[in-house]
């Protein structure tokens, strides 16, 4: 039986660097922070559980998107990517139906999987999501218990970068791996995920966070009918792609998110159908008075931006395949634009418009060199940045004054979705 400290030595080992390496990147430290973080994890779950077998390390990735915004929940093309932020657990099967999950920053989450009908106290709450994803897995024939978990998370809460879509991902492998070793395609996980979030955590949301952390790398994903995956590569050197969190928290915006979905689905509906997918773009040209009448102003906006989004994935396919950075900053800026203006999800609150301010700053600096956008669901949170290599430090150090002094994270392209680490 290989314990726990075992796995440690296994960590510390040539081998070990290398797993990490091959998840998180070797620039600016990145090696020993790992190395901390994964060992303080190891600790805690023994001081917690004090368990002799070494727990199985299992991790899944915020993502970052780079277009589609606001088209995944109307059947739309979306591209996206994993990234080097992630959270990580610690687990150990147990002989029962308990989860005991201590996740660090928040309160322990202790339930009986007994019962898999969904608790109207824990909607909400990271126990919605595990017993949403442990019935969605009973009900497919697969094997479900308890364990015990220690998780840790460095993807920032409410910033975009996909923090509940990671933990979603997260639990769907770790009943997967103790129980089913790890059968379930990560296009079926991300599903999964999605069902949880919707049904048990009581969230409206698309596919495309849960498909990004759940796959992994560079892809582009049309939600048409079942999703299709296209995995990409593109070469980027010279550039950082820089996050900028501008301090604004997700964690109330759910209403907002809602309308945005909601009505993208009325002028689908004044067509007959239930997605924008279903409707061709000369459509809302041609009935246009009667679209305004009836789904409003602001919902026709909203379309036009889809209409257009889905097009500027279409041409950012083709960029990344001919390695067109040029082309690349150019629809991402033009996806940025249409999100501010059409799809009007820079802010809630006429008074908090931070995301506003980060992109003016980055047009200011990054003009004719880079490219600026908002980033994910917005509304607060976050702004993505392609910075030139040259221009990273003094960038950072600009948007730090303005915004905090750990407002920039520097990422990468993780190449690897949901996987057993150790």
């Amino acid at each position: 039986m290989k314990t726990a400290s075992d796995l440690m030595l296994t960590l510390k080992s040539e081998e070990g660097m290398e797993r990490l390496a091959r998840l998180y990147g070797t620039q600016n430290g990145k090696m020993a922070h790992q190395l901390e973080r994964y060992l303080l994890l190891l600790k805690r779950h023994a001081d917690l559980f004090g368990r002799e077998e070494a727990p199985l390390v299992i991790s899944a990735p915020g993502r970052t998107e780079l277009c589609g915004n606001h088209t995944d929940h109307n059947n739309g093309l979306v591209m996206a990517a994993a990234v080097n932020l992630d959270t990580v657990a610690a687990v150990n099967r147990r002989g029962d139906m308990l989860v005991n999950l201590y996740s660090e920053g928040f309160a322990p989450v202790r339930i009986d999987l007994s019962d898999l009908a969904p608790v109207a106290e824990e909607q909400g709450k990271p126990a919605s999501v595990i017993r949403g994803v442990a019935n969605k897995l009973h009900e497919m024939g697969l094997t479900i218990g308890g364990f015990d978990a220690s998780a840790t998370s460095n993807v920032l809460t409410g910033s975009g970068l996909s923090s509940s879509a990671a933990f979603e991902v997260l639990i769907v492998a770790v009943f997967d791996a103790l129980y089913n070793g790890m059968r379930v395609d990560a296009i079926r996980r991300a599903e999964i995920s999605q069902y949880a979030e919707n049904v048990y955590f009581g969230k409206p949301s698309g596919l495309m966070d849960q498909m990004a952390s759940s796959v992994g790398g560079l892809v582009a994903i049309d939600f048409k009918d079942a999703p299709k995956v296209k995995p990409m590569q593109m070469n980027l050197d010279g550039y950082s792609l820089v996050v900028v969190n501008t301090g604004g928290s997700h964690d109330d915006l759910t209403a907002d998110y809602a309308a945005v979905r909601q009505e993208m689905r009325a002028v689908a509906q004044c067509f007959g159908e239930e997605t924008l997918r279903r409707v061709r773009p000369e459509q809302l040209w041609q009935e246009m008075a009667r679209v305004k009448a009836q789904a409003g102003d602001r919902a026709v906006l909203r379309a036009y931006h889809y209409f257009t989004e889905n097009d500027r994935v279409r041409r950012l396919v083709k960029a990344v395949e001919a390695e067109d950075v040029e082309a690349f900053k150019r629809i991402l800026i033009e996806s940025g634009r249409s999100s501010w203006m059409y799809l009007q999800n820079l802010y809630a609150n006429p008074a908090g418009q931070s995301l506003g301010v980060a992109l003016v700053m980055a047009e200011d600096m990054l003009r004719g060199r880079g490219a600026w956008r908002v980033h994910g669901g917005g509304f607060a949170g976050t702004t993505l940045n392609l910075v030139p290599l040259d221009m990273e430090e003094s960038f950072v150090s600009r948007m730090n004054a303005v915004f905090g002094d750990r407002a920039c994270h520097v990422l990468s392209v993780r190449k690897e979705g949901a996987a057993i680490v150790f």
